[in-house]
């Protein structure tokens, strides 16, 4: 006869697999290749406060998440899982039916067919609580430990000296990524802009303009992820990758192809995903003061803008252009168009639009103030566009949390612009 303990474990035995799973102690789903949920435990519906009714085959596995871990999860957590296979251990954060945030710990695997066909996504999801909240303590007593630091005299005296010589540093380095001056180009205007959001930090924003030798220019301006040593690095590459992809061909969508395969193989094939946007083109000036054309190209970078010397504004869509060295192969499009003379072209990255206008992220300046911005000071040419740029910027405040870079190429104008003060006579 079958003791207690002996009891008890047999009992546990007969648990089935369906039970199992049901009752797991972290949750589980399963999704079709496109997200539709197929299958999920009540362990995750209780988490999420959920009915199993409303979400199989009604929900996708994004539509559980907060915004910003959809954004994660469609820029990053989803591109890496078709390129690898699997993930694991991914910070998330979930939103329950009650609108509370749920951070959790999530890894996926991909099912295969024998054909080797993807058929669906298995995902465990882990309930991170108690690592957030170990985290916000530990990073509490951290920042009283620093102010503690700072209250001494001669610790603050060293940090101001530190601080500066980095300040000085960090300046000098950042001017080695991007050109001093841009060249005289003949039958062209050109002007640049440069705008530090922070001084302390290292920014990823770049551009340049240099000559193909053959009459035409090359010209460039991105923005790579992250800030600081690494995005510098990343920065450095990105220039030089570009330069020399522009001497074998400069077309503009070869050029970025070519930015995309070194970024890939050097970074994300290794484990170790970084990426960036940018905008390749190649400008060819007209002869006599003439009409210049322009064929550029984009790799998830904000529209360029025309600027034509009536006042219409258009921007030059590029659609379907991913984000550099994501995955293998980067669908990009072209785009053409001629600049008569008195027309601007602005290249400009997103620190521009995205500037806050009120206190939170939901005020943002956008691509519609922009375009109605540059109607406002048309015709300009490029220093005069660049220099309003610069002071709106300014104006910005601590609305602008991030670098802005800012080219503008122009054909000079035949007459002065209609707003230009006379000549005293």
């Amino acid at each position: 006869m079958p003791t207690a303990p002996d009891a008890e474990f047999s009992t546990l035995l007969e648990d089935s697999a369906e039970d199992l799973y049901e009752s797991a102690p972290c949750g589980h789903l399963s999704t079709l290749m496109d997200g539709g949920i197929a299958k999920v435990n009540a362990t995750l519906l209780d988490w999420l406060g959920l009915d199993r009714g409303a979400v199989v085959g009604r929900m996708r596995f994004t539509d559980l998440l907060t915004v910003g871990g959809k954004l994660y999860h469609e820029t990053h957590f989803a591109p890496l899982l078709r390129m690898q296979g699997e993930l694991r251990g991914i910070a998330l954060e979930m939103k329950g039916s009650d609108g509370r945030r749920l951070p959790v710990l999530v890894s996926s695997t991909i099912k295969y067919g024998g054909r080797g066909e993807p058929l669906l996504i298995r995902t465990t999801v882990f309930d991170a609580s108690d690592r957030r909240a170990y985290e916000t303590e530990l990073l509490r007593r951290r920042q009283e430990a620093e102010r503690a630091r700072a209250e001494a005299e001669r610790a603050r005296r060293q940090a101001e000296a530190d601080r500066e010589r980095l300040t000085a540093a960090l300046a000098a380095l950042q001017r080695s990524l991007i050109p001093s001056a841009l060249p005289a180009v003949p039958g062209l205007e050109t002007a640049v802009h440069y705008h530090t959001a922070n001084p302390d930090r290292l920014g990823g924003d770049f551009y340049d303009l240099f000559s193909l030798e053959d009459g035409r220019w090359a010209f460039f301006l991105g923005d790579v992820c992250g800030k600081g040593p690494e995005a510098a690095a990343l920065t450095s590459l990105t220039r030089y990758a570009l330069r020399a992809a522009a001497v074998h061909d400069p077309d503009p969508v070869a050029a970025l192809t070519t930015l995309n395969a070194v970024l890939h193989e050097q970074y994300t094939a290794a484990g170790d995903p970084r990426y960036c946007t940018a905008v390749f083109g190649v400008v060819e000036p007209g002869t006599g003061g003439g009409p210049a054309t322009v064929h550029l190209a984009s790799g998830g970078h904000p529209p360029a803008l025309v600027v034509r010397t009536d006042g219409r504004t258009e921007f030059l869509h590029t659609p379907g252009g991913l984000l550099l060295g994501i995955l293998p192969d980067a669908p990009l499009t072209a785009a053409r168009t001629v600049l008569d003379p008195g027309d601007t072209l602005l290249l400009y990255t997103d620190g521009l639009t995205e500037a806050r206008t009120g206190p939170t992220r939901r005020s943002l300046f956008g691509d519609d103030a922009l375009r109605a911005f540059a109607a406002r000071h048309a015709p300009a040419t490029p220093q005069e566009m660049i220099g309003a740029l610069a002071v709106l910027l300014e104006g910005f405040g601590d609305g602008l949390d991030d670098d802005t870079a800012l080219l503008a190429l122009g054909v000079p104008p035949t007459r002065p612009p209609a707003h230009s003060a006379p000549n005293p006579g």
